[in-house]
């Protein structure tokens, strides 16, 4: 009994500490954060209203923090991979030198005119190269390397991902993974699924790499922010 009550006190911890802020909580730190701009207040909005996943936008929050990483490094070349209605990568254009661009992966044919209308319309227009790619395809055939990478799409991947891009980046290169908390599913040590295990199994790496040094950010589901050595 005494273990059953443990693992739902457990339950109960993590649904309260994984749960979204309070309307109210969101409204305070998205006003004490610069503001975001137009064309992505609009994007967000329509993203709601036509997609029926909208919570995997970047959001607001994110967004600024994205924003402000890419004008920290000042990257040349940004590699985003999971565009889906291309909030993220609006964000991270920011940072963007002007003989900088940024590559942005998906494979959702039918979502993609979405992220192209605001691609279009942005002043980032002619710095962004949207594919409908498979990512590990693109990643076992370019030649590129990059300064910054955000990643952001099927976490079934994820460590493939991390090991296909070591040789795409180099020292000083910045390289995120979004979601890493799973919603809490990381403390769960004897999940059987796989995107709980893959995700484990990514924080592990990252955090026992050489290579790297990194940080989890709460933000959100998670961001796990790396620098390589």
């Amino acid at each position: 009994m005494k273990a059953v009550l443990r693992t739902f006190g457990t339950y109960i911890y993590l649904m309260s500490y994984f749960e979204e802020t309070s309307p109210e909580m969101d409204r305070y730190l998205e006003t004490h954060a610069s503001q975001e701009p137009e064309i992505l207040r609009r994007l967000r909005k329509e993203t709601y209203r036509k997609t029926t996943q909208p919570h995997m936008i970047s959001g607001y929050q994110q967004g600024r923090l994205l924003s402000i990483i890419s004008k920290m490094t000042a990257p040349r070349n940004i590699l985003e991979i999971g565009t889906f209605t291309g909030y993220a990568t609006l964000c991270l254009a920011e940072g963007l030198p002007a003989d900088g661009k940024i590559t942005t992966l998906d494979i959702n044919e039918e979502l993609a005119y979405l992220p192209q209308k605001y691609f279009a319309e942005s002043i980032y227009a002619p710095q962004i190269d949207f594919r409908l790619m498979d990512a590990i395809e693109f990643l076992k055939t370019t030649n590129e390397i990059f300064d910054l990478v955000f990643i952001d799409a099927d976490k079934e991947n994820y460590v493939e991902y991390y090991r296909l891009i070591q040789k795409k980046i180099k020292s000083g290169s910045v390289l995120m993974f979004d979601n890493v908390l799973w919603y809490g599913n990381v403390l769960e040590e004897h999940s059987k699924q796989k995107s709980t295990m893959v995700i484990r199994e990514l924080n592990d790496l990252a955090a026992n790499d050489p290579n790297f040094e990194n940080l989890i950010l709460p933000l959100r589901d998670g961001l796990n922010l790396m620098r390589r050595r």
